[in-house]
């Protein structure tokens, strides 16, 4: 009773606005006092569950995202999609969530892709016929292709926790981005035929066709060498995550030559803020976590759900609905650190494979990252968008619950969706 009571207690602070990271520390002394826990003993494996080469990948994609806004990287793959796609019905919107496709196979992140696509794509959308509200809906949910796509920032926070292998979490979650992908893009296209107009966009001539592929080339080679160096057996996820900054630096630095040493300095010491952050997040998640399987609520709260005998297919209902009411009040990071390991055991038991379990935590990231009250993708998209939160209230919700939801119960409840391909790439 007192570790549900302890979730709630993190699920209110986070709600009153107390920064996450404090939240985490209140909760954990709420559990300490309770429990009358040794805290220099906890502290200790809280240390050592950091100390992990895995986590190291962390910060290097973080700043990959940085350096991506810096250096024209975003820029150039934006056009590039435009000229392939931009000049077809709901060809501009396809150009935002495809961008935002791209981005997520190199940079890993949702807060890096709005910040970047945002700023570039929203007044252009505006000028072709898009109403505001609309286009920052959409940029909120196609951002959170970051978070399916790998390298996925989420998915080695889940790997991590879960001790399941990274390259097999990355893998998970590519056929519910796919899906999502297309699904995004048939319901603009159903918007732009139903409720607007879209203006005529520039026309390419094959002269300016050839210069926006040729720009794009090396920006686009990016995603290539990342995830074939990681599927094909050349470096592990932590050193993509390297090579991933090494390239976006020549790229950005010596081909582009966006990247300035002022803006190389603002990506750092933007990269080190997000990652403290989330470290901080993560060693108070595993001291909680450790408490909490002390004190066995894990195995409660499985005992507890199999007792309502809902069976699998009611199993898979309930955590689908607890992990997305749970994301419309915390953070990806909590969700997938704190929420996500209560129930693995839970899903074991009735048989779904946890690289299953993987692809369903990340669908309803995507679903509480843009689901208010916290929503803080959706705020940062009407940061960035310049635009009233009330105006994306209603497209957010068409867009989460005729796309975003389905995607999430079409991989619940078809397995190969998710298990494709880890299986394809001998990770399964």
């Amino acid at each position: 009773m007192e570790g549900l009571l302890a979730i709630a207690l993190l699920i209110v602070l986070m709600a009153i606005g107390v920064p996450v990271a404090w939240s985490f520390a209140g909760t954990l002394a709420y559990l300490v006092f309770i429990y009358d826990t040794n805290l220099s003993t906890l502290l200790l494996q809280g240390f050592r569950s950091l100390n992990s080469i895995v986590l190291l990948a962390l910060p290097l994609f973080v700043l990959t995202g940085y350096l991506m806004q810096s250096g024209g990287i975003a820029d150039r793959i934006i056009r590039f999609i435009d000229v392939l796609v931009g000049g077809r019905r709901g060809g501009m919107g396809a150009s935002l969530v495809l961008s935002s496709g791209f981005f997520g196979a190199i940079a890993g992140t949702a807060t890096a892709a709005v910040a970047s696509i945002g700023t570039i794509m929203i007044d252009p959308l505006e000028k072709r016929g898009y109403p505001r509200g609309y286009s920052t809906a959409l940029l909120g949910i196609s951002s959170l292709l970051g978070i399916l796509i790998p390298p996925s920032i989420t998915m080695i926070l889940f790997a991590v926790v879960t001790r399941q292998s990274v390259a097999a979490a990355f893998a998970a979650t590519i056929g519910p981005a796919l899906l999502l992908i297309a699904a995004l893009i048939v319901y603009t296209r159903f918007y732009v035929g139903r409720f607007m107009k879209e203006i005529p966009g520039e026309v390419f001539e094959k002269g300016k066709r050839g210069r926006a592929v040729l720009g794009a080339m090396p920006a686009l080679v990016m995603p290539f060498i990342i995830l074939g160096g990681i599927y094909g057996g050349v470096f592990t996820p932590t050193e993509a995550a390297a090579v991933a900054v090494a390239a976006a630096i020549v790229i950005g630095a010596l081909i582009y030559r966006d990247l300035t040493w002022s803006g190389f300095g603002r990506s750092v010491v933007a990269a080190a803020e997000t990652t403290g952050t989330i470290i901080l997040i993560l060693l108070f998640s595993f001291m909680i976590s450790r408490i909490l399987a002390f004190e066995r609520v894990p195995q409660e709260l499985t005992e507890a759900v199999l007792s309502l005998s809902l069976g699998p297919i009611g199993t898979l209902l309930l955590v689908n609905a607890v992990l997305i009411i749970t994301g419309a009040l915390m953070d990806d990071v909590s969700v997938t650190v704190v929420i996500a390991p209560l129930f693995m055991p839970v899903l074991v038991e009735v048989g779904v494979d946890p690289l299953h379990y993987a692809a369903i935590v990340g669908c309803s990231v995507v679903i509480g990252a843009n689901s208010p009250p916290v929503a803080p993708i959706l705020y940062m998209a009407c940061r960035i968008g310049r635009v009233p939160i009330h105006e994306t209230i209603g497209p957010v919700m068409a867009l989460l619950t005729f796309v975003a939801l389905p995607v999430m119960l079409v991989t619940t409840f078809w397995p190969t969706l998710s298990l494709f391909f880890p299986k394809l790439f001998g990770l399964y």
